[in-house]
This record gives structure tokens, sequence and C-alpha cells, in this order.
């Protein structure tokens, strides 16, 4: 009896033991890895990465995935567990700014150095605490036959060859320019698709188009401009000249006159171009599903291709696409050591092994940032080709987005109107930079 008494007993302390000493092992059975997905529409494919992964190492994935709009509610519910997510997603900067403390120092793991563009991850203080892992892009997409045509014409006024020598926003505007007089030759009906300033689909212009010229007055060394852009009570607008530039070439070449664009919807413009009427449309990567399910389609998918967004800014011969994202992993530092590197130890797998690379562009659909991907290891529709093509080259430098950062819808509701009202002759540039500057302070006030 004193036997099972002292066997008992120095059984209990070898568990209490084990269970104060910060190196002790985790359980066989409990997972050292804890993903809580963002994506919905992933979950099951999440949960089949897991089974695969604990087939091949050994190591448990749990897999927890929060229902749609609900992240933010689910992981402040999750991470105040005694298990909590060893993996877990940021909104971008502004979701960075919530979970800082939270987020563990990757500037020496893997997954960083497989960042194509390192300016694309959240750093601060020189550290890197969230690294996008799946990313899309925007700029000017174009229909390659059509601009062959151009080139072809014996009276051309330019003396360009082929849409890879336009380099800057003078190139591109002589450009469209002579397009616009030889539109007849061309068979088309403008250059640009229609600008759509109708309320609700002027996001393109609002937001995507305004994030240039923010982006380019934020822009500060190594900093991060959306993490300066959340702190900014005002901005100056100081590069509004360039982006009229932009904006003027656009609703000066349409296909629309300028004083029916409050009319036109992203519908209507993506049709427009669909359907070979223009040659030039600013869009992003996700445009192709509208583009090859427009009835009547004219354009090949070899002839989709994308040129970045030109302003006339200093040195944009090196500027590449608006490339950016919403999702960011991060890995839990308050979680312990064994925890955390299995977390980097499976990131490291998913995104460089060649089972982990196949779940992610194949039943993941991801476009992703990393340099471990192979251009035959991403989705297959050309706009998609587009992102990886400008990503990988390392003489162009992204435009991350930065409009996430933006104070408000009304801020950007305000810009939409304004930029409809010049459009229409109701108000001066002057009076829009007007706008957009006094907007911003408003809502950030």
């Amino acid at each position: 009896m004193k036997t099972k008494i002292l066997s008992f007993s120095l059984s209990i302390i070898c568990l209490l033991s084990c269970l104060s000493l910060s190196g002790c092992k985790s359980s066989k059975n409990e997972a050292l890895v804890y993903y809580l997905n963002f994506k919905p529409e992933s979950a099951s494919v999440f949960e089949e990465i897991a089974k695969k992964y604990e087939e091949e190492k050994g190591i448990k994935v749990k897999v927890v995935t929060a229902a749609a709009n609900t992240y933010e509610q689910t992981l402040k519910s999750e991470i105040a567990k005694n298990s909590p997510p060893t993996i877990f997603q940021v909104n971008g900067p502004v979701g960075y700014d919530a979970w800082d403390d939270y987020c563990l120092d990757l500037k020496d793991s893997k997954l960083y150095s497989y960042l194509s563009d390192k300016s694309l991850a959240i750093k601060e203080d020189g550290g890197v605490y969230a690294i996008p892992y799946v990313v899309e892009g925007y700029g000017i997409i174009y229909n390659n036959a059509i601009m062959k045509r151009y080139f072809a014409l014996p009276d051309k006024k330019t003396n360009f060859s082929d849409m890879s020598e336009i380099k800057s926003f003078e190139d591109l505007k002589a450009v469209v320019e002579d397009m616009s007089d030889n539109k007849k030759k061309l068979s088309i009906d403008g250059v640009f698709a229609s600008t759509s300033l109708s309320s609700g689909e002027d996001w393109r212009w609002q937001t995507h188009l305004l994030n240039v010229p923010i982006y380019y007055e934020m822009v500060n060394g190594d900093t991060n401009p959306t993490l300066s852009l959340l702190d900014a009570d005002e901005i100056s607008l100081k590069h509004s000249d360039n982006f009229k530039n932009i904006f003027d070439l656009y609703i000066n070449n349409s296909i629309t006159e300028k004083n029916l664009l409050g009319s036109k919807s992203v519908a209507d413009s993506m049709a427009e171009f669909a359907l070979g009427k223009v040659a030039m449309v600013q869009n992003g990567n996700w445009a192709w599903s509208q583009i090859s399910g427009v009835k009547g389609n004219t354009v090949k998918a070899e002839d989709i291709k994308m040129l970045p967004i030109y302003t006339n800014v200093e040195g944009e011969e090196k500027q590449g696409l608006c490339i950016g994202t919403e999702s960011y992993i991060a890995v839990n530092k308050n979680v312990n050591d064994e925890k955390q590197k299995a977390s980097l130890d499976f990131l490291d797998w998913l995104f460089s092994s060649e089972t982990g690379k196949k779940y992610v562009t194949d039943k993941l659909g991801f476009i992703t940032p990393f340099n471990t991907f192979s251009e035959k290891e991403i989705p297959s529709d050309p706009l998609a080709k587009e992102i990886f093509r400008y990503l990988k080259d390392e003489n162009l430098k992204t435009v991350p987005w930065v409009f996430n950062a933006f104070p408000s819808e009304t801020f950007k509701k305000d810009t939409g109107g304004a930029l409809l009202d010049y459009a229409q002759g109701k108000k001066k540039w002057d009076e829009v930079k007007d706008t957009i500057i006094k907007s911003w302070k408003k809502e950030r006030d």
C-alpha cells in the first residue's frame, strides 16, 4: 500500500514539475500549430492541408475558421484562451496596430526571406511583424492586340513599337492621344473605358487612383507609409498635379463624354473592354472574371496585359503595379518557443514545399508574393500572370496599397463627388484638391 501511495505521489510531483517548467515538451496529442483561418470559403482546404502536414511531418495542426465578418471578434475570444492561436491574420497595418502586442518579429524567418518585395511586409522599428501571403494588384489593363494595331500604323506620330517601351506618363500620354486621333483606323470607340463616377461605382478613382499620389506623399525610406498615414491628421496632396495628369488622360480619351460619366458603372467599363470597344481600362487582377464572363467577349486571354499607373512623378520608370493585400500572416509571440518554431516550420512547408505549394495554387487559388513559386505555380488567368511578372521584376518597385488607411467612407464619397463635379465642369481642379484636403482633416478630427 505504501509503495502504491509513494508511486502515486511521485507521479503527481513529476506532473506538477513539468507544468511549472516553461521548457516542457507539449503533449503529443496537443496541436503545436493552431491556425485561425480568416477565409470561410477556404475552410475545407485548410483542414485538408492540416491533415496532409500531420501525415508528412507528424505534427498536429489545428484549424479553426471564423465565420464571415466575425474574424476580429473570434480572434479576441480565442487569443485569451489557454491554448490560443499560434498563427493568425491581421488586416493590414490597421489590424497590426490593434494586435502588435501579439506579433512575433519575423525578420529572421524563412517566410520573410521568401518575400519577393520586402516592402510589402508590415515593419516597425527594424522588425517585421506580419507578412502578406496572398496579394492582388491593379494598374492599367490593356488589349495588346489593339496596341499592336496602333504600333503598326504607318502614319502614327510616336516612335514606339511595343508596350514594353512605355516607361512614363509622358510616353503613355503621347501614345493615348495619338490613338484617340486614330480611333477609326484602330476600330475602337475610345482609348479608355468609361471612368465610372456614379455613386458607389467610383472606388477605382477615389480609392485606387488616389492611392498613387498619397503613397508618394507618405513614402519615406523604409518606413511603412500606411502606418505613417494612420497617424496623419492632415495631408497636403502635394502630388495633386500628378493625380490630375492621369485623371485628365482617362476622361479626355474615354469612350464616354465627360458629362455622362456620372451614369456609368464598373460593369459598363469592363464590358466596353471585353467587347473590344476600347484599348485600356484601370482595374485589378480580379477583373479577369468580369472580362471573360461578358457575353460576346472578343479579347483573347493572351492579349490581356497590365501597365503601371504613371502620373509623371520622378523616377516612375522604375515603378511597378499597385500591389497589396488585407491578408497578412502573424505568429503569436506569447506562445512557447516550441509552438513558435512549429508554426514557422508549417508556414515554411506551406509556401516552399512541392506539396504545400500545390495546395496554395491549385486549391486555394492564391497569387502569393513569394519567390518560391515559379510561373507554372500560379493561377492560370492572364491578369494573375501579370501580377506575378511585375512582382518578379527586381528592377521595379511596387506601389503598396495605402488606401486602407484612408480616414472613412465619407472621405471617399467626398472625393468621388468632387471628381464627378470636375468631370462635369462644375468644379475647378483646385476645388477638388481643397475638398480632399479638408475632408481628410474633418474626418480625422
